[in-house]
């Protein structure tokens, strides 16, 4: 999914594009590269080239044949593909992730309020643009947290194919191994986890039951580093302006959710919060056509619709001057 929004403008705009996945995610690609010589795509429009990002990946970014380069993942990742893009000038977008919030004011509908937020163990927490930050007003954080709990001790968690399940298993051992740590050092700082707090014994594997942090320091690893993996923090707030300064206290600005029963409320904040995207009393609502990208250390750019042909195009002027008769 994430690939076709950077190959469909790229090719739309008459680039041929090569497509570097992911060494643990594949398999889909080789199968859109099937899809698209199907379709009629001329051999050498759309290339996939599978390996690991230190080798192949490295060699792709420094190569001065390469006139764009668009890159989701990790901020670390993109350090080293803008210093390698910086030797050709080659032009970046860079889609790096977050830690985004999720703002609950005493006006929601908390109902609504408990579905958006559980709704963030989706995909297991694989997610960049998931509310992993609970900010909840102090008055009704106690309903809130009684009702999220109840909701997602219910959570199914298992095979990904069958139907029932709510949360399927993370992607890769090393990954696994790096959400637990995370979890672990959360805890060992005195964070207390009113769900989940360890992997799902049960099924084993890749398994990692779905988390909620409590009592987490505002300048803590958890509260401020990407997990990305079915881990959330809650924290509390008492007005306004102390919501919009909490959500607005970390590094990134990829994305932002905020329920409010008040639309007066919602335009005050959703114009303070600092994210490429804000979604008001809903979640993931993606219109392919709008702009997406984060701001501060969540990317630089904004790709969907017509805006990524700023990227993937090079406007030219022509001027004429008149011809003579």
């Amino acid at each position: 999914m994430l690939a076709t929004w950077k190959i469909a403008p790229a090719l739309a705009a008459g680039n041929t594009v090569v497509l570097k996945p992911a060494e643990w995610t594949p398999l889909t690609a080789s199968l859109l590269a099937g899809v698209t010589a199907e379709a009629g795509l001329p051999a050498g429009v759309f290339n996939v080239v599978q390996g690991y990002g230190e080798e192949v990946g490295a060699a792709l970014v420094a190569h001065p044949g390469v006139r764009r380069i668009s890159f989701t993942g990790s901020v670390p990742t993109a350090r080293r593909i803008s210093a390698a893009a910086a030797a050709n000038l080659t032009p970046l977008s860079l889609e790096l992730g977050g830690k985004s919030p999720l703002v609950v004011f005493a006006d929601a509908d908390l109902d609504l309020a408990v579905d958006l937020a559980v709704e963030q163990y989706d995909n297991a927490g694989q997610v960049c643009l998931a509310g992993t930050r609970l900010l909840v007003e102090e008055s009704i954080a106690e309903e809130f947290t009684a009702r999220f709990v109840a909701r997602a001790g219910a959570l199914t968690q298992g095979d990904p194919r069958d139907l029932a399940t709510d949360l399927g298993p993370n992607i890769h051992p090393e990954h696994f191994a790096r959400i637990d740590g995370f979890v672990r050092r959360a805890l060992d700082a005195g964070a207390t986890a009113v769900v989940g707090g360890a992997p799902n014994t049960e099924l084993g594997g890749l398994y990692y039951r779905p988390t909620l942090f409590t009592g987490v320091a505002a300048d803590s690893e958890i509260v401020n580093e990407e997990v990305f993996g079915p881990v959330l923090t809650l924290q509390t707030f008492r007005t306004e302006e102390q919501a919009v300064r909490m959500a607005n206290s970390t590094r990134f600005g990829l994305s932002a959710t905020l329920v409010t029963g008040s639309e007066e409320r919602a335009a005050r904040v959703t114009e303070r919060l600092v994210a490429g995207t804000v979604w008001v009393n809903c979640f993931f609502v993606r219109d392919l056509r709008a702009p997406f990208g984060g701001s501060r250390q969540s990317g630089v750019g904004r790709e969907g619709g017509d805006w990524s042909f700023d990227f993937y195009c090079d406007l030219k002027n022509t001027v004429t001057a008149p011809w003579a008769k």
